[in-house]
């Protein structure tokens, strides 16, 4: 049997991947917090951690023992108050990205509070951080864009989401009701930093019509994208439910394809009362929605 005095130290190490840090929230000693790290690895007989310079990352194994730590500390938590017959309020983690906060996920917020299943926190991350935060236990839940089903994890589709542009009301092409990928071959493009699937997409477009792909700004997350658009900087090419800010239109974009939002969990991690509440209140509010590409 593990110590579970020495998993709940690493799971503090973990989350901070500094022993002086750890050790300040345990109210223990650097040195204990060695320790204790030391004997949980050679009880597992792996290394948990690997230094590389200054910076210390988990390895492999280190992640399942956290995602493991966290899951006892859980099921621990719950055991407390079924025994003890005093309820407190669930808090359930959902991982997502902030475009996906501010537009998509609203409705199924507002549900979920209004059902007072517990305490929600929420986390935002880009699609690998999300599924980060579900595989190592530091979410319940995530809403991200995949096609594929991440190991470990299940995943329940929620919608398939089309391209917009964002562009000033006085620009030329504010005329038109829909815009393709042709049309925006020669404007100031405002586009995803790289490693986004739309950033992807629009550099392999822009292969397609023979055109050099060269946007003019880089940024990082729909809201700073669209405030430059409306600044006049260029056209900022977005997911199709983003509002666009005043002074610009949205416009649907043909020609590039449409991305799968999908809602996902750890696969032998079962959720509390209030995950499975988070959950049917997500998938309610999409199933409103429709599954069909908004482009």
């Amino acid at each position: 049997m593990v110590n579970a005095e020495w998993l709940h130290s690493f799971v503090a190490f973990a989350e901070t991947m500094n022993f002086t840090h750890a050790a300040r929230r345990l109210h223990v000693s650097q040195p204990a917090l060695h320790v204790q790290i030391r004997k949980l690895s050679e009880e597992l007989g792996v290394a948990l951690y690997a230094r590389n310079g200054r910076v210390l990352t988990l390895t492999g194994a280190g992640q399942r023992v956290l995602a493991f730590a966290r899951d006892q500390r859980e099921r621990t938590e719950r055991l407390v108050e079924e025994v003890s017959g005093i309820a407190r309020a669930q808090a359930v983690v959902l991982a997502a990205g902030e475009g996906s906060f501010l537009y998509l996920l609203g409705g199924a917020l507002r549900a979920f509070q209004a059902g007072k299943h517990g305490r929600l926190q929420v986390l935002t991350r880009d699609r690998e951080g999300a599924i980060a935060a579900v595989r190592l236990g530091e979410a319940h839940l995530a809403v991200t864009v995949t096609d594929e089903v991440p190991s470990g994890l299940t995943a329940r589709k929620l919608a398939r989401v089309g391209a917009a542009a964002i562009l000033p009301q006085g620009h030329p092409l504010a005329r038109r009701r829909r815009l393709s990928t042709r049309d925006l071959r020669d404007e100031a493009i405002i586009a995803p930093i790289e490693g986004r699937p739309l950033r992807a997409a629009l550099a392999h477009a822009w292969s397609e019509l023979g055109a050099a792909w060269r946007p003019a700004i880089e940024a990082n997350g729909w809201e700073v994208m669209m405030r430059f658009a409306a600044l006049g900087l260029g056209i900022a090419v977005v997911n199709d439910f983003c509002a666009p800010p005043k002074g610009t239109v949205r416009r649907p974009l043909s020609g590039l394809p449409s991305v799968q939002y999908q809602l996902l969990r750890a696969r032998d991690r079962p959720l509390s009362a209030a995950g499975d509440g988070l959950a049917a209140a997500i998938i309610a509010d999409f199933g409103k929605r429709g599954d069909a590409p908004r482009s």
